[in-house]
Order: C-alpha cells, then sequence, then structure tokens
C-alpha cells in the first residue's frame, strides 16, 4: 500500500481548522480544487470518508476526528525527527513559519529578515499576518513555529514571553489644527480613521478612551496601516497608530505626529507552544526576534 502524504494531511488539518475549502486555500497558498483533490485522495487512500458538511461549515466524521489525533501525534514524531537531524546539519537550514500582525510585518521585521537571508541563505523564514486570536490558534495547532503579537495573549500550552514595547502616536494631517492636548475628551470630538473591531490594537485604543468615560465612533475602520495614513494623510481624519508605523521619515510624510495624554503602549510577545523543540533554525529566528528589543 502506497505510504500516507503528509502533504495531504497538513491539508486536512487546515481544512478542519477553517471550517472551509477556500479558507484553508488561502493559508496554505493554494487553489481550492488543489484542496479540495488533496482531501479526496486522502480519503480514497484511507477508504473512509473524513469530512462531512454540518451547517455552513465542514467538519470532520468520527473516522476525520481519529484521524486528527492522530495528525497531532504524527506532526510531533515529524518534529522530533527534524530537531534530532538539526543537530547534525551544517550551518542554519530549514523552515520556519513566524505569525504577527500586520504593522509589525511591515516596519519592523524587514531588516531582521534581510540580515537573517544574508547571514544564513539555506533559512527559510515565511510570515503571515492575522488578527491575534487566530494566530495563536495556529501556534497551539503548530501551523505556526511561533507568534509575535500585542499582549495580552495567552493559551494552555502556549508561553508567551513580554519582547518589545511600543507607544501609541496621534497622528493628523500636515495641514489640520490640532487641540492643545491630546485627550480622549478632545480627540473623541473629531473624525477618527481607526483600525478594524477585534484587533489586539484596537483593543487597546478602545480600552484607552473607555478609560477616559469616551466612547470611540470612528468614521471609518480599517485592516491596514498603510491605508489609515493614507487617509489620515488625505485629511479625512486623525487616527491613533503605533509609533513604529511612523517612525522612518518615509513613512511619516504628509503627516503630523503627536504624544497622546495621558501615554497608551503596546508590549509585543513572543509565543511558543510549550513543548516546542527549538531547532537550531528556530533559535536562530527566536535570538533574532529577541535582537529586537535589545
Amino acid at each position: 500500500m502506497a505510504a500516507l502524504n503528509l502533504v495531504h494531511l497538513h491539508t486536512f488539518t487546515h481544512v478542519m481548522a477553517y471550517g472551509s475549502f477556500s479558507a484553508a486555500a488561502v493559508h496554505l497558498g493554494l487553489t481550492q480544487p488543489a484542496v479540495s483533490l488533496q482531501i479526496r485522495q486522502l480519503e480514497a487512500r484511507l477508504q473512509v470518508r473524513l469530512i462531512e458538511r454540518v451547517g455552513r461549515r465542514l467538519a470532520p466524521t468520527p473516522a476525520g476526528t481519529t484521524l486528527l489525533e492522530h495528525t497531532r501525534r504524527i506532526d510531533a514524531v515529524v518534529d522530533q525527527a527534524l530537531y534530532d537531524l538539526a543537530s547534525h546539519a551544517d550551518g542554519v537550514a530549514g523552515s520556519v513559519a513566524i505569525g504577527t500582525g500586520a504593522t509589525a510585518c511591515i516596519h519592523l521585521l524587514p531588516p531582521m529578515l534581510q540580515t537573517l537571508r544574508q547571514q544564513y541563505p539555506a533559512l527559510d523564514v515565511r510570515v503571515t499576518t492575522g488578527h491575534t486570536d487566530a494566530m495563536l490558534r495556529d501556534v497551539e495547532h503548530n501551523r505556526l513555529d511561533l507568534a509575535l503579537v500585542t499582549l495580552p495573549a495567552s493559551g494552555r500550552s502556549l508561553v508567551v514571553t513580554p519582547l518589545l514595547e511600543d507607544p501609541f502616536v496621534a497622528i493628523f494631517a500636515e495641514d489640520a489644527s490640532l487641540p492643545a492636548r491630546l485627550t480622549a475628551a478632545n480627540l473623541a470630538e473629531l473624525p477618527m480613521v481607526a483600525f478594524e473591531s477585534g484587533s489586539g490594537t484596537r483593543l487597546l485604543i478602545d480600552e484607552w478612551f473607555t478609560q477616559a468615560g469616551v466612547r470611540l465612533r470612528p468614521v471609518m475602520e480599517l485592516g491596514s496601516i498603510e491605508a489609515i495614513k493614507e487617509m489620515v494623510a488625505a485629511g479625512l481624519g486623525f487616527s491613533i497608530v503605533p509609533a513604529m508605523a511612523v517612525h522612518a521619515l518615509h513613512h511619516r510624510r504628509g503627516l503630523q505626529i503627536q504624544p497622546l495624554t495621558p501615554m497608551l503602549k503596546r508590549t509585543l510577545g513572543l509565543v511558543l507552544r510549550q513543548d516546542k523543540r527549538l531547532s537550531k533554525a528556530l533559535q536562530t529566528v527566536v535570538e533574532a526576534l529577541r535582537s529586537l528589543a535589545r
């Protein structure tokens, strides 16, 4: 009999995690027909039906549930094998999957990734972006090796380590008139271009306004930090963004940047599974991230 295809097992766990072929395809970088084909081939190999539709989502059949349990153990064995083999390899090689928010991806990671590419050509670091909750689930299910997220963050099988602090600033168009003090009460009277609801960054900003007894009512909610800056520069409102997003000169053109009163800041944390074995490749990436804080 043909051996089990680990790629097909990986695809199956993604379909179950995201509840649809199309969502799994997006996260795997495949087409929906390719994902469907892999599942059909896996079912044909095992001669059982693995997936059924429950409402609008896909769910595992009893056989699929059993396979998911075995797949977690298979992943652990494969991780152990890669870890053991890494000690025999010359240099740093392998693949590391990182999850983070869009702001850190654009404004924090590129120089670090460039340095890693130059120093370790055989090291493949893959970065995906998303909300904190989704990335924590992906780390728990071993779809990501680590995540860099806005704290607080927690999980029963996770280790969360604070990494660095990043203050927030208010941004306005260059010709905008500003209040004398940028308090929550003063800013609440102005049109705001905000991060989309559900993100860790937005939750911190909402809490800052709530503590001042003010309810946030943005005129726009966007998922892209670059789109937010463009809207603000066009004079369509102000925004509150992490300072790293406007640190470089070319990232703050057309904008005024001002501190908030009182100060608001976020902490970025490093998230790993408790049982994650640090291969040479993963150790190198973790140390590179820690060096950002230093």
